[in-house]
């Protein structure tokens, strides 16, 4: 496992890091880089928790540099800016998501799409450009170059905001990039977690019939009468599936987990589309006939750029979608992490950071 070089930055931090495989999470003292002329200096008030940050702790994708500070769904309140920020003031309602930057010269960066650059530096466990290593959320403070920050409406409350910033971007981007977000489509959402409930919310809002596919028949009811979902088809049940052969225009799938294709590919109609958003650990196996004989498409999607990720905030407080959460003080956050392996969490933990860190510390 990697060990980060000691920090020569003077901004004090304080956050919960683990330090090895275990996961572990404990209070862990460290630094900040200076607030640079294009930076932006934010108080951290609330964090939400992504099923990523637990692979992460553990070192499941062999990536993780040691000590870590998880967390890619931060909010706050602004605090310094750069004498060359534009876009943002002390006292300004601020977010991160998932990248801190990226090299900026790329077609994908001309593009808006800094997600798919090939340089980009993720919020935590990353090498920035400096050499030091990126801390996440998980901690009371964080600055960031203000490209790469995002404006949070008035009316959105902050503990809501931040698992947007993840599971709010992941589901909202490929609805809009697939041509799913057009009003009277029929769209499958696969698995009901973090991920999927937030994929129900947004297509409802842009129009679509809603269809839930789970292996739960218990969250039938939570899918129609919580979340407003027209319809939910139990996965491993036939003559559900045969019913509604070809009549989806497209699925976003949330599932991380192994499970297999063929059954969702032949809920679509021909031409359509079936994005996976969820990485199972294992490659799936992929049946090739019914995207020949129906000319459907299996594709991919991961977060979005800068520039989408603020019209999709901007979109969920115009249109008050909010994701279900359950706050917690940050001394739960081991536990938490454990609740979150067991999909023990509607639908997603944001922790507390403002109210309960220092006093943890």
């Amino acid at each position: 496992m990697a060990t980060q070089p000691e920090l020569e930055h003077p901004n004090k931090a304080f956050g919960w890091a683990a330090r090895d495989t275990s996961g572990l999470l404990t209070p862990f003292n460290f630094s900040r880089r200076d607030t640079g002329e294009k930076d932006v200096a934010f108080k951290v008030l609330f964090c939400g928790i992504c099923h990523s940050d637990l692979h992460m702790v553990k070192n499941e994708w062999g990536t993780t540099i040691y000590p870590i500070v998880p967390g890619h769904e931060v909010a706050g309140v602004v605090t310094k800016v750069g004498s060359k920020v534009e876009k943002f003031k002390v006292g300004d309602r601020v977010g991160v998501g998932c990248l801190v930057d990226s090299c900026r010269k790329c077609q994908s960066c001309a593009d808006d799409l800094e997600n798919y650059c090939s340089s980009l530096t993720l919020t935590y466990a990353a090498k920035h450009s400096d050499g030091t290593i990126t801390y996440g959320g998980y901690s009371d403070s964080m600055v960031a170059d203000e490209r790469f920050v995002i404006s949070i409406p008035d009316n959105l409350p902050l503990d809501s905001a931040a698992p947007l910033l993840c599971a709010g971007i992941t589901v909202y981007s490929p609805l809009k990039y697939y041509g799913l977000d057009k009003p009277g489509l029929n769209i499958g959402v696969v698995g009901l977690g973090g991920l999927g409930h937030m994929a129900v919310k947004f297509a409802k809002a842009l129009g679509a019939n809603v269809t839930v596919i789970s292996t739960s028949p218990n969250k039938k009811t939570e899918a129609i009468e919580h979340l407003g979902a027209d319809s939910f088809l139990i996965s491993r049940d036939q003559e559900q599936l045969q019913a509604a052969t070809g009549t989806l225009d497209g699925i976003i799938d949330t599932v991380s987990a192994i499970h297999p294709l063929l059954p969702l590919l032949s809920l679509l109609k021909s031409h359509g589309k079936l994005v996976m958003v969820g990485a199972p650990e294992k490659p799936l196996d992929l049946p090739i006939f019914p995207l020949i004989l129906g000319r459907k498409l299996l594709g991919g999607s991961m977060i979005g750029g800068l520039k989408e990720t603020q019209e999709m905030i901007d979109f969920a407080a115009k249109h008050g979608i909010k994701p279900d959460i359950e706050v917690i003080p940050i001394d739960y956050v081991n536990t938490a992490l454990e609740r979150v392996l067991k999909a023990d969490v509607k639908y997603r933990f944001v922790i507390d950071i403002g109210n309960t860190l220092k006093a943890s510390s």
